[in-house]
């Protein structure tokens, strides 16, 4: 079996590994697997589920297992007819125009999302040629890979021109969007002007770069308990099209923007994880920009923050399960040297006592008169985190009030501790927290240090969106950095709304950024943290509020209160 073949497969494991392993596989070797190289000693391994290595590396550890992304969005809004207000409000118009002119010339911009509709005039250049340089789509087999990968099909800008000129696109290059998420994203960071100039994007100027996600693979679906239908990306393939857009642009030499309109509730949220340490360090290099999404958990009522004490040593969970659940993942993360139990209460009244086995071996727990069953995971030094993590796994729970104490036990009681459940896409909107916290819900890898977080505002007010993900982080790091507009925006694909569509403007902005300070040399050893603090002493502030805030970040996105800032020191204000 190829390396292709192995990593296509439902029957091989996506794992993730911190060593570096032969990239063919070895017969002298007693497990059958492919691997693939990422950077450092990060790699991913793709390994028989079925072989006794799997089965025994299984048991339950975080780390290797990679988590499921979803997209930040919310629904589409009915358009209203093509405008670009959104970026006068960010900021972004105004440097467009003399005597800056930024456009992202000479700047790429990266999208890894649901694929581009690269027949649409948005995404054209006036002489009516593609902006798109690549897109590797990993959804189609029937071509070539990109150099150092080995799935999907790359297709090069050339191939897209020819594929314009045809009669039948779609035979050139087969690449769609059906869900239309990436080309929203595309088009608001890096659209050309179309309509009049009704509706432009952020960077016109900018080249695009394009990664399809393949949908994850069905037993990391049913193991999330995914609903059928949603989109659901693995970590796995994520990882490998940052490395995909990062190759890229080493080619063409130019700085960087790397758009992540995709997120999840797992994860320690403080950015740890492969994915998010892997974006860490990309974000250090020279002339790269990570942007992700906030989220959009801020009031879906998915976290619970507890708090324990000598005199308080445990404390109640409520969580209502609605009607036809199929099941869901709960974790809970909990720091040292606190370590916990719990007791589980089904809506019927009977019970079962998790005792802490401080092993790593999966317990499972059934019940006499209710048909769920839970399955317990638990590592009490979580790999990468130092942290505790306990994973609950509901199969058909039943609709009802759920109770789960909580308690805490040994030689140190107390502590505090988080409980999320899945991204509202992945969870039925009748499943919730009856007494949940509205903070820490951005969704990785929006917690990544070097990385620029967006929460989602509406423009319309200057009121932060009531979907937008909270902060801090777990750890009190402050997120998100700053807002940006995310209610009811205007696109080529009708009004949208979301996180992601915050991201995608921010996106923009930063590619802007990006020309001034290296394309026209004016600051040619930028990296993420450095744009990102460009922009946070830009931001748009409010009197009446405190910054930084759980909500806001630092302020509103504004790219011209970038060069107001610096145009004022050099006035010596």
């Amino acid at each position: 079996m190829t390396c292709k073949e192995r990593i296509l497969s439902n029957d091989y494991a996506d794992t993730l590994v911190y060593t570096i392993l032969p990239e063919e596989y070895n017969y002298d070797l007693p497990i059958d697997y492919c691997y693939h190289h990422l950077a450092n000693e990060w790699g991913i391994l793709y390994v028989d589920r079925s072989s006794a290595q799997y089965n025994r590396a299984g048991q339950f550890a975080y780390s290797l297992l990679p988590k499921c992304y979803g997209l930040m969005e919310r629904s589409a809004g009915q358009g209203r007819g093509l405008n670009t207000i959104s970026l006068a409000e960010s900021g972004i118009l105004s440097v467009q125009g003399a005597p800056l002119n930024l456009t992202g010339k000479n700047v790429t911009i990266g999208f890894i999302d649901t694929g581009i509709r690269y027949q649409d005039e948005v995404f054209r250049d006036y002489a009516g040629r593609s902006r798109i340089v690549g897109i590797w789509d990993q959804t189609i087999q029937t071509g070539t890979p990109p150099e150092g990968f080995e799935y999907g099909t790359e297709y090069t800008n050339e191939m897209i021109n020819e594929a314009l000129e045809s009669a039948d696109p779609l035979s050139i290059v087969p690449s769609t969007d059906g869900n239309g998420h990436g080309s929203v994203m595309a088009s608001l960071a890096a659209g050309s002007p179309i309509e009049n100039g009704s509706f432009v994007g952020a960077a016109p100027d900018s080249q695009i770069v394009v990664v399809k996600l393949k949908e994850a693979k069905p037993y990391l679906r049913e193991y999330y308990k995914i609903p059928p239908g949603v989109p659901c990306y693995s970590e796995a393939d994520i990882l490998q099209a940052i490395q995909y857009l990062q190759k890229y642009v080493q080619i063409l030499t130019r700085p960087l923007v790397i758009c992540l309109g995709v997120g999840t509730s797992y994860g320690d949220h403080t950015g740890g994880g492969m994915l998010g340490n892997y974006i860490d360090y990309i974000s250090m290099l020279k002339s790269r920009v990570v942007v992700t999404a906030g989220g959009n958990e801020g009031n879906a009522s998915h976290h619970f923050f507890g708090q324990l004490s000598g005199s308080q040593t445990y404390q109640d969970v409520e969580l209502r399960v609605g009607e036809n659940e199929n099941g869901f993942i709960m974790d809970l993360w909990g720091n040292v040297p606190y370590f916990y139990n719990a007791v589980i209460r089904t809506p019927g009244g009977e019970t079962a006592r998790w005792n802490n086995p401080r092993s790593y071996i999966p317990q499972e727990f059934t019940f006499v008169y209710e048909r769920t069953r839970v399955v317990i995971e638990y590592q009490l030094v979580e790999n990468l985190s130092g942290a505790e993590v306990i994973r609950f796994r509901f199969f058909e729970p039943t609709q009802g009030v759920w109770n789960i104490r909580i308690i805490s036990e040994g030689n140190t009681v107390g502590g505090q501790f988080d409980i999320w459940l899945p991204i509202s896409a992945f969870l039925s909107s009748d499943t919730y927290f009856l007494q949940p916290s509205p903070y820490t819900t951005i969704t990785e890898p929006g917690y990544v240090d070097t990385a620029v977080t967006s929460a989602a505002y509406q423009t319309g007010n200057n009121s932060i969106a009531v979907f937008s993900g909270r902060g801090f982080a777990r750890d009190n790091a402050i997120v998100p950095e700053l807002a940006a507009p995310g209610v009811d925006v205007s696109t080529p694909y009708g009004n949208r709304s979301g996180t992601s569509v915050a991201a995608a403007i921010t996106a923009g902005g930063c590619a802007q950024l990006l020309e001034w300070a290296v394309v026209n040399r004016n600051d040619i050893l930028v990296n993420s943290v450095n744009i990102k603090n460009y922009l946070i002493r830009g931001a748009g502030r409010d009197g009446f509020l405190e910054y930084p805030n759980r909500e806001w970040g630092y302020g509103r996105l504004d790219v011209a209160g970038v060069f107001e800032f610096l145009a004022g020191i050099g006035r010596g204000v």
